[in-house]
């Protein structure tokens, strides 16, 4: 067997690949003072190396945040939740969606305390911070350029994200060079050696998969339990497939475009079979959609006092992740094929998410290392000429949303890029919705045969997740799978709770 740079063997269970980390089992485990922080939650801080490699030097602090399991009797230990990004806070994910029933069931909530952390870089763990103040970041953030629908835009989109490259470089300090996912999977084993965990119990969602994953590799011993929910393309993302890193954006490499493209159509059949449920319905939805488009493409829309762009709306009709959002998508739509009619109180679609803490730097802080990207700027001209005709409208998603990495300037040396495929102690259980606009099936399906033991479960329905797709089924499955750490029937798939029209 080939021993990895940086592991040694500690003892593990039956079965599973012997080696582990040295450089986390080398650090020493952060010690938790719990305190009450109101709602039921309870709250520590814990101290992390910033550089693994020299541990007892410069610490930073973790944010971390726990719901109690509410029957201690019959407590199986703690449940790890990431809930995705890179970049959003987990310590207020767990606090707004730790009760929501269909991604933590009452019945889970008793047997674990379910523990979620700021990872390092985000939020109150030592944040990348790339602006003075947030009133500059708000400004500059709030004014960046649409992603280009045409090469006429490319120019200025390209130079903004090179501004926020530099001013990352010039002011997100040294944790801008240990943000990695492997990192963070050596904190995550820290924080269970914290709780006396003897192994992981893990729900990793979204961009969590990666973390997932990363840590199963590097401590295959430790897994009790794992699922991933809306899980990735591992090797993709982070290599690209056959030498694609140095020439193929990371998104296109994942298709995500074409994920987006077959979320959007079942978004279309939904909306028409929903009739007056839904307001883009009269007339054949898949019909309107190209008309709308291509009118915007020719110019702007001017609409209650705002202008909608080509590249607005197709952002705006990319954002799928959410069902719970489709009708107010499709009510928009409607409202800007109909071109004139005014609508009070609508919301400009550049400001439907506001900017808040550090998430778009972070994003960029651990995705930037993580990844191998073009750094050639023609590869993205070229790109998204192609990607526009194979994916038509959303084809450029894929290829400029991660644009600032072209210019990163941080490098980790411990990302983590491979082996995917170490026997773990525990089998992994891959969660992914049919119509999955973020992380699509098909790479689900990849990811999962990169690793030496897991099974994709399907749930039928659109959006990102069973943390945005309801589906009480997947939580049942989940919640077995986390009891027992026995995976369900071969063939077991999951119905969605309801239509986003219905």
């Amino acid at each position: 067997m080939v021993v990895f740079a940086g592991l040694v063997g500690v003892p593990a269970a039956e079965g599973a690949d012997p080696y582990e980390d040295s450089l986390a089992e080398a650090a020493v485990a952060p010690v938790l003072q719990w305190v009450d922080c109101a709602e039921g939650f309870e709250c520590s801080t814990a101290a992390v190396p910033l550089d693994y490699h020299r541990p007892q030097e410069d610490r930073i602090e973790l944010a971390v945040i726990k719901l109690p399991a509410t029957d201690p009797g019959s407590r199986s230990g703690t449940l790890f939740v990431n809930f995705g990004g890179p970049g959003p806070s987990g310590v207020d994910r767990l606090r707004e969606r730790a009760r929501w029933p269909w991604l933590f069931s009452a019945e889970l909530r008793e047997r674990f305390d379910i523990v979620s952390w700021d990872p390092r870089g985000v939020a109150r763990s030592a944040a990348a911070r790339c602006f003075p103040n947030t009133t500059e970041q708000l400004a500059f953030l709030g004014s960046f350029p649409d992603m280009p629908g045409d090469q006429a835009g490319e120019a200025d989109f390209y130079g903004r994200n090179q501004e926020l490259a530099d001013r990352c470089r010039a002011l997100a300090g040294p944790v801008l060079d240990h943000a990695s996912t492997a990192n963070t999977a050596r904190d995550l084993e820290l924080l269970r050696r914290a709780v006396g965990d003897a192994q992981l119990t893990y729900h990793g969602i979204s961009y969590g998969t990666l973390v997932g994953a990363t840590y199963a590799n590097m401590f295959p011993g430790r897994v009790r339990a794992m699922v991933f929910d809306g899980s990735m393309d591992f090797d993709g993302s982070v290599n690209g497939h056959g030498g694609q890193g140095d020439t193929v954006p990371v998104d296109t490499r994942q298709n995500v475009a074409a994920g987006i493209a077959t979320t959007f159509d079942a978004f279309l059949r939904d909306c028409a079979a929903a009739g007056p449920k839904c307001a883009f319905s009269a007339g054949d939805p898949a019909l309107k959609w190209p008309v709308l488009a291509e009118r915007a493409r020719l110019a702007p829309i001017r609409m209650a006092g705002e202008t909608f762009t080509y590249s607005s709306i197709i952002n705006a009709a990319a954002n799928l992740s959410r069902p719970d959002t489709y009708p107010q998508l499709a009510t928009l739509l409607q409202m800007l094929f109909d071109a004139g009619t005014s609508w009070p109180g609508i919301v400009p679609i550049a400001d439907r998410e506001s900017y808040t803490g550090n998430r778009t730097e972070a994003f960029y802080t651990t995705q930037c290392v993580d990844s191998a990207v073009p750094t050639d700027l023609g590869i993205y001209s070229r790109t998204a000429i192609t990607e526009d005709m194979r994916v038509p409208y959303f084809g450029r998603i894929g290829v400029f949303d991660m644009m600032a990495c072209a210019f990163w300037q941080a490098r980790d040396a411990d990302r983590y890029t491979g082996p995917w495929n170490r026997r773990t102690a525990a089998p992994i259980l891959v969660l992914n919705s049919r119509f999955d606009p973020a992380t699509p099936l098909q790479g689900a399906v990849t990811g999962a045969a990169q690793l030496a033991r897991a099974q994709v479960v399907t749930i039928e329905g659109m959006g990102h997740s069973s943390m945005y797709v309801a589906s009480t089924c997947a939580e049942r499955v989940k919640r077995d799978y986390l009891f027992s750490t026995e995976l369900p029937l071969a063939g077991t798939g999951c119905a969605v709770d309801a239509a986003p029209f219905s």
